[in-house]
């Protein structure tokens, strides 16, 4: 395991900050003064990199690239670029750095910034590739015997949503409208979703464009990173819309990720196997060595006003297919990816009740409500309530962290058609 790199930053070597000189994320802000453009976390600063830029510290070819609002047009350079990135900034930031003078005046307070979006998300694909989600979704459903549809354990089952819909952290989340059909009516109606529900996932970007099938090692390549993502479901919309074709407006509301893009190269160090192989998968589909990472993820509910619980505590190594074998999947078709696309693993589940990453399955349901430790239970999502995610992969003497990913839920509109 890579042990600590020690920095000039202040703070940037606590054991318990989120991004050391490993991580290094990137991520877009704005201040009163600046207008958004990228940037890198450390410690509790954000380096500009538009500043940095400009002051000849960084350079990536003849043209500028991160006085942006995104990372796209970083990352069409390519992998060759990352890592040089990557080597510079460590080298600018690490303890000792001959250039520090011209550096420190770069840096940020990221309590005085506000975090946007970090990328133009270009498609947004959503996956439903864990196991242990799958076999408890199937089970409430369907019944034990036929929990898994009899393609899951062949290829990862995924689902084209709205890129416009995803938000960075801190956005707040309206409770969605649409069609509902109850149990015990005979038509349906048009209400407010009494069923709105989280899911704990783990967003992967394509910083690599391509045109054509690609394989699991290609595609693997051309992941740039990850952040923490909240796929916003709401149930019973999505009970009565998603026969034959699957989920549309049930999960077209929002999809909230984390504002730091942690890139593929600060989680190399913990690469982890898939859960074991009930079937060989196809050759364009098989493992090519280990595939996920070892990151410990946790989701907290806090109602309004009140302190949060931690309802769900799991690890990444619990999804059955990758991201580079999503990616892989998505292009058999000939489909082509786009730099910012977007690929969301599928919810999270560990094979315990206290592992499970949707309010679906901790309430099964609804029928066996969650007691949170204000003493107020849940089935679902009630206005007013604030999801956080958090997610970290722990290295020696320093952890990699993705920052917040949070969202409020805020009331239905009254009359949702009023002009």
């Amino acid at each position: 395991m890579t042990q600590l790199i020690r920095s000039w930053v202040a703070r940037a070597n606590d054991a318990d900050t989120p991004f050391p000189v490993n991580n290094l994320p990137y991520g877009v802000f704005s201040t009163a003064m600046l207008e958004p453009r990228c940037g890198v976390a450390i410690g509790d600063k954000i380096l500009d990199m538009a500043a940095a830029e400009a002051a000849g510290l960084v350079r990536m070819g003849d043209k500028a690239v991160f006085d942006a609002p995104a990372w796209n047009g970083f990352m069409a350079l390519g992998p060759e670029a990352w890592a040089a990135l990557r080597a510079r900034l460590i080298t600018l930031l690490s303890e000792g750095a001959a250039e520090r003078a011209e550096v420190e005046p770069l840096l940020v307070d990221q309590a005085d910034a506000d975090l946007h979006l970090p990328f133009r998300v270009a498609e947004y694909t959503d996956f439903y590739a864990g196991k242990n989600h799958a076999l408890n979704v199937g089970t409430m459903f369907r019944g034990p015997e036929n929990a898994l549809p009899p393609n899951w354990l062949h290829l990862p089952i995924g689902y084209n949503g709205r890129a416009s819909s995803v938000v960075v952290s801190g956005t707040d989340v309206r409770r969605p409208c649409g069609q509902v059909k109850p149990r015990d009516a005979e038509e349906p109606r048009f209400q407010p979703s009494a069923r709105f529900d989280l899911e704990l996932e783990m967003g992967a970007i394509v910083g690599t464009a391509s045109d054509g099938p690609i394989s699991v090692k290609e595609a693997d390549d051309a992941i740039f990173g990850y952040v923490l993502l909240n796929d916003w479901s709401a149930r019973d919309i999505q009970a009565w819309e998603y026969q034959p074709l699957g989920p549309f407006q049930a999960k077209a509301t929002a999809t909230t990720i984390s504002p730091w893009i942690v890139t593929k190269a600060a989680l190399e160090p913990f690469r982890a196997d898939a859960p074991t192989r009930e079937k060989a998968l196809l050759p364009h589909l098989a493992d090519v060595g280990p595939m996920l990472y070892d990151i410990d993820l946790a989701v907290t509910l806090a109602p309004e006003g009140k302190p949060a619980t931690t309802i769900a505590r799991t690890n990444y190594r619990e999804i059955y297919y990758s991201a580079a074998q999503q990616l892989a999947h998505h292009t058999t078709s000939g489909c082509p990816m786009r730099v910012g696309d977007l690929l969301g693993s599928g919810t999270i589940s560990g094979s315990t009740k206290p592992e499970r990453g949707s309010l679906l399955e901790l309430s099964w349901g609804g029928k066996e409500p969650i007691t949170l430790e204000t003493g107020e239970q849940r089935r679902f999502l009630e206005d007013g309530d604030t999801l956080g995610l958090t997610g970290a992969a722990h290295g020696d003497g320093y952890t990699i962290g993705f920052g917040p990913c949070v969202g409020t839920i805020v009331p239905a509109l009254d009359d949702p058609y009023a002009r």
